[in-house]
């Protein structure tokens, strides 16, 4: 099944949505990388997008975050039209994003990264005669003890493994509050033992910190496990929209992903 837009998915109405997308399309060229996309996310659900390589996912992520801007459609947040605000104002509005490639200051430490971001999010600017390091320490502590990390706080961002430094992604943006967390293929590239690991971090930061999630994931068995409802794309389209045992019985969505593998 498909939401329409006044009829949000996951239950409830429009205006219990933290985020709601209304016919959003961009295109490259001729490519039509999202088209016509609209859908509701109420507040504390964690929802996945998948779909095939290509499907527009990412690309979505990037309009929403207002790295790319939209040729049409609008963009809600918290009921504020959003519609091609930038990214740094998105983001002191309560709007936080990971990205498939990580983006840390390899050459900080972990502390100071998550340092480096709270400071960023309240709007300090220090100089040669302020004292940096000691800001925000208790609040970077806590967020590195909540994401696994505090035993690794003096470490350089190089020295951390790749499942650690995921999780340090995710620190710098809880750093900036958010009310709606997207996460760009978190488990991407982690090894079997580590991702079990950041799918209860997920859960944990939807519980504990009261936050949305809308994340992008490749791995089923990610997806099915930590979802409450899914959003499936397909070359820029929405293709259906439920919670988890719809989109796993749903004919259309096996035709695309079993459609990839014959193509592969």
């Amino acid at each position: 099944m498909t939401a329409e837009p006044d009829s949000p998915a996951g239950g409830g109405t429009v205006s219990e949505a933290i985020l709601v997308v209304e016919m959003l399309s961009r295109s490259f060229g001729g490519v039509h990388a999202v088209k016509d996309v609209s859908l509701a996310v109420p507040a504390g659900q964690l929802r996945a997008v998948i779909g095939p390589n290509g499907a527009g996912k990412s690309t979505l992520f990037n309009l929403l975050t207002g790295l790319v801007p939209c040729n049409s459609g609008r963009i809600l947040f918290k009921g504020v039209d959003v519609t091609g605000r930038a990214p740094h104002t998105l983001c002191r509005h309560g709007l936080g994003r990971t990205f498939q490639i990580n983006s840390i200051f390899l050459n900080s430490t972990v502390l100071e990264n998550v340092q480096l971001a709270l400071l960023a999010h309240h709007g300090k600017i220090w100089n040669m005669f302020s004292a940096a390091r000691e800001l925000f320490v208790r609040e970077a502590e806590e967020l590195l003890t909540m994401l696994g990390l505090a035993r690794e706080a003096g470490k350089p961002g190089a020295a951390l493994s790749y499942g650690d430094r995921r999780r340090l992604e995710v620190a710098l943006a809880l750093a900036c509050r958010p009310q709606l967390l997207l996460l760009d293929e978190p488990t991407a590239g982690m090894s079997l033992s580590d991702k079990p690991r950041m799918v209860a971090l997920i859960r944990r930061i939807v519980r504990e910190k009261g936050v949305t999630a809308v994340l992008i994931e490749h791995d089923m068995d990610v997806v099915f496990s930590v979802a409450d409802w899914i959003t499936v794309m397909h070359q820029g389209s929405v293709v259906a929209d439920g919670p988890p045992q719809e989109i796993q019985a749903n004919a259309r969505v096996q035709e695309v992903y079993l459609g990839e593998e014959r193509r592969a």
